[in-house]
């Protein structure tokens, strides 16, 4: 099986009437750099590369030094991109690019040689690791105190403000030179590169978790004592992470930034169109006001300007959280924009010390969660396995109550498991009280625990038939947070309307993920797809059931009908549900679970689902469908839509059609 990217020349030769002018307004285009340093550059990374090739194909580096390549990719990335994508953006940088090819060189050398010396660097460091999404090297960089001799040893995330100029060059430029908003000392100072600009949201928030698991894998630094920054849009990402991880971090500690789409945004202006209604239901997923009550779990420090308009997040905020009776501190910098106060700065650095310094509880004895998703179901030793109904508020909160006993209420849960912490130290069976109800279970974790009717029951098991749970509960937009890989059409297409905008949105998509999440999509031919590939990939089918041979194949399984993607497609009619479309103009786009990998999803003719126009703000890349859509391919796409959206919805908690 042969799985490539498609490249940019490729990409150029699309002729098709759907293709559209990219629009996008981050990163712009750069400048013209002289013809000399261009081609030098050029040589230069060729003769890298090649070196490169040859130490891999060569096969002969010890497991745990070629673990270490993503560490050298990250610098001929880096160049390659600012050369082929014109992402210069002053006359300083060809000559950055230049040292970091020298640097590149140099790990390449040490790596011969049997040794990482990178690795064992303090100060500024930039380290690499592969990503499970789409296989993309991704950057971070690092600031390595001098000694740790604390025995748990600290770690900062600092989550950098938007800059649409933010190259990798850019980044890991920035990143060698050690200088960070905040560096307390004996405390290791994560800066991950979150896949460019795109608010810390889906890629980009999956790659906060990877270089996060990948740092902890390198560094002495203990996971109970991480605290969790950030400033402008760093801020906005640490609300998101904060009330959707809450767990994962002693203490957070956001500036600035936005909260939520509608007010930020001022979506419902006069003038502006208004948001379909399952677009509007979609911003529970990320709207960081509706997950308040998970702040509770753990400290957070809040810090605005007094004069900073992004201070409406904060102001909000504090005042969702003293509804549910949770006071968040608020340091406020007196007359002052959107940057720090020198004094305030002080008392925000002395309060986020002390909570990093103590650390998080390893066996809280109260423990909350609030969420709309199964995408965000775990908190310290609560996990949500099941909901009455998606994107409807859901809660649990659990004690522990001594000798034994843990009580529990819920809210919107019918399923959820239990992991009482070792610490507890219980020698007997549990008593669970559960919603007014008792159950005892013997001792040992887990807990599962689910609903029939109105009771709870113990089970030895979650059910595993056909229904949403925890990274296969949609919406589309969700796909793409894990491994993914295109799957092209080889057969003759149905309808020319059908096939020309197949083909044009997949390169579309191919383009847009290399603009918004800086990386290169996987593509294998509808022929190549194998039980392997299905049971370790998403898979993103285009086209229609004649032209993509694996979808026919698909839609013909003689499988039980709740497990059938929900659907039929011929020459004829496209009929879902119960509504009939014409087949020569219309085409379905869904995430649904995958009938021969259910632990896998297939998505239908779409990628991430916000397009061009909502690149003025982050606060507008949210998810524009919910599960499924029809699309009336008689209205061109445009920066918005990729066509007009004739139906959409969501499946109910079985994957089926409500």
């Amino acid at each position: 099986m042969k799985v490539f990217t498609l490249s940019a020349l490729f990409l150029a030769s699309i002729q098709l009437g759907f293709a559209q002018t990219p629009t996008a307004k981050s990163p712009p285009l750069g400048i013209e750099i002289p013809e000399q340093s261009r081609a030098a550059l050029a040589a230069d990374l060729a003769q890298f590369q090649a070196d490169f090739d040859a130490v891999v194909k060569a096969g002969q580096l010890e497991p745990w030094l070629a673990a270490l390549l993503p560490d050298i990719e990250i610098f001929p990335i880096a160049v390659r991109r600012a050369l082929e994508w014109n992402e210069f953006y002053d006359l300083k940088q060809p000559d950055a690019a230049a040292a970091l090819l020298k640097e590149a060189r140099a790990r390449l050398d040490a790596l011969k040689t049997g040794d990482a010396p990178w690795t064992r660097a303090t100060g500024g460091v930039v380290r690499g690791f592969r990503s499970r999404i789409d296989g993309s090297v991704q950057p971070y960089g690092i600031i390595v105190p001098l000694e740790t001799r604390n025995e748990h040893p600290r770690l900062d995330i600092w989550l950098h403000g938007r800059n649409d100029k933010l190259s990798e060059l850019a980044f890991l430029t920035d990143r060698l030179k050690g200088k960070s908003e905040f560096i307390p000392t004996e405390t290791f100072v994560l800066h991950p590169y979150g896949r460019f600009c795109n608010g810390f949201k889906f890629a980009g928030e999956t790659d906060v978790l990877e270089s996060l698991e990948h740092a902890l894998s390198q560094y002495r630094a203990d996971p109970q004592h991480i605290a969790l920054r950030g400033f402008s849009m760093g801020g906005a990402g640490c609300w998101h992470l904060a009330a959707h991880y809450t767990s994962k971090w002693a203490v957070s500690n956001p500036g600035a930034g936005f909260v939520e789409t509608a007010q930020y945004a001022k979506v419902f202006a006069p003038g502006k169109p208004v948001p379909p209604w399952w677009e509007q239901v979609l911003w529970r997923l990320y709207d960081v006001p509706g997950y308040v009550a998970n702040l509770a779990n753990r400290p957070m420090v809040v810090y605005s300007g007094e004069v900073d308009a992004q201070k409406q997040a904060a102001d909000l905020m504090v005042a969702a959280a003293a509804e549910k009776g949770i006071l968040l501190p608020h340091l406020i910098g007196p007359a002052t924009g959107h940057k720090y106060h020198p004094a305030t700065k002080l008392e925000v650095a002395t309060l986020v010390d002390a909570a990093a310094t103590k650390g998080s509880a390893d066996a809280p004895e109260k423990v909350h969660i609030t969420t709309y998703t199964l995408r965000y179901n775990r908190m310290d030793w609560v996990k949500i396995n099941s909901l009455e109904r998606h994107w409807e508020e859901s809660t649990i909160t659990a004690a522990h109550i001594g000798q034994g006993a843990i009580s529990v209420q819920t809210k919107g849960v019918t399923s959820f498991t239990l992991f009482p912490p070792e610490a507890w130290g219980q020698q007997g069976g549990w008593k669970i009280n559960c919603d007014g109800q008792t159950l005892s279970a013997p001792n040992g974790a887990p807990l599962r625990l689910q609903k029939t009717g109105k009771s709870w029951g113990m089970v030895a098991a979650s059910d595993n038939g056909l229904r949403k749970r925890h990274g296969l509960q949609g919406p589309i937009d969700d796909a793409f947070q894990e491994s993914f890989v295109f799957v092209r059409p080889t057969g003759k297409a149905l309808f020319p309307m059908v096939d020309a905008w197949a083909n044009a949105e997949m390169q579309r998509a191919i383009a847009q993920w290399r603009v918004v999440f800086r990386g290169e999509i996987r593509v294998v031919a509808d022929t190549e797809v194998t039980p392997e590939l299905m049971a370790n990939n998403h898979l993103v089918l285009w086209g229609d059931p004649s032209s993509n041979l694996f979808l026919g194949r698909l839609l013909s399984l003689k499988v039980p009908n709740q497990t059938r993607l929900p659907l039929h497609w011929d020459a004829k009619e496209l009929r879902f549900g119960k509504e009939v479309y014409p087949a020569a103009s219309h085409v379905p786009v869904l995430v649904y679970p995958n009938p021969l990998a259910p632990g896998r999803y297939v998505v239908l003719n779409s990628t991430f689902t916000f397009r061009q126009g909502s690149d003025t703000t982050n606060a507008l890349q949210t998810p524009k469908l919910p599960d499924w859509a029809i699309v009336d391919l008689t209205t061109p796409p445009s920066d918005l839509a990729p066509s007009a959206i004739q139906n959409a919805g969501f499946f109910d908690e079985h994957w089926q059609l409500p």
